[in-house]
């Protein structure tokens, strides 16, 4: 049987291995300091592909919500012969799209647009669509007309009576 002043003794034998001095304990600065430049390094390469991955993920979710919208415009069409004046008319009134701003709709086909002024126009000036303009205004939450604006780059649009739903950049 141990007695109790064995018992230290035997646990500071054990700490002590050949590959260990028993003056030393821990890990160095060295070592330290390597251990964070490699986490940091890691944090570095996954953060961007993070942001990215957030970013897509955001666009395809606003796409879908664009041909939900779109459906819901078709279907009220359908019943009532018109194109619903606002998405509210739709059900819609108060969705916000990924990034907190409300989507964008103007009935073109009815004629209660004054001027062409207003319509969202390709990089050669000409309407987007004949029929309505649905879109995300994007992440920045700044849109203008045309779509080469510098602003209308991240806009989320539909386009071509409904044959295009994607970034503006990609039209």
């Amino acid at each position: 049987m141990l007695d109790n002043k064995q018992i230290p003794r035997l646990i500071i034998s054990r700490m002590e291995t050949p590959e260990t001095h028993p003056d030393q304990r821990g890990f160095s600065l060295i070592e330290l300091l390597t251990a964070v430049a490699i986490i940091a390094i890691l944090a570095a390469i996954a953060l961007p592909a993070y942001s990215d991955y957030a970013y897509k993920a955001r666009v395809a979710r606003c796409k879908a919500e664009i041909m939900t919208l779109q459906a819901s415009i078709a279907a009220y069409k359908v019943f009532n012969n018109r194109q619903p004046d606002t998405l509210a008319h739709v059900g819609y009134g108060d969705l916000l799209d990924p990034w907190g701003h409300p989507y964008q709709y103007l009935n073109i086909a009815d004629g209660s647009v004054n001027g062409k002024g207003s319509f969202r126009k390709d990089r050669f000036l000409n309407p987007l669509n004949s029929d309505f303009d649905l879109y995300s205004m994007g992440a920045d939450g700044l849109s203008q007309t045309p779509l080469s604006a510098a602003v209308s780059h991240d806009d989320i649009i539909r386009a071509s009576n409904g044959g295009f739903i994607g970034l503006a950049s990609d039209f």
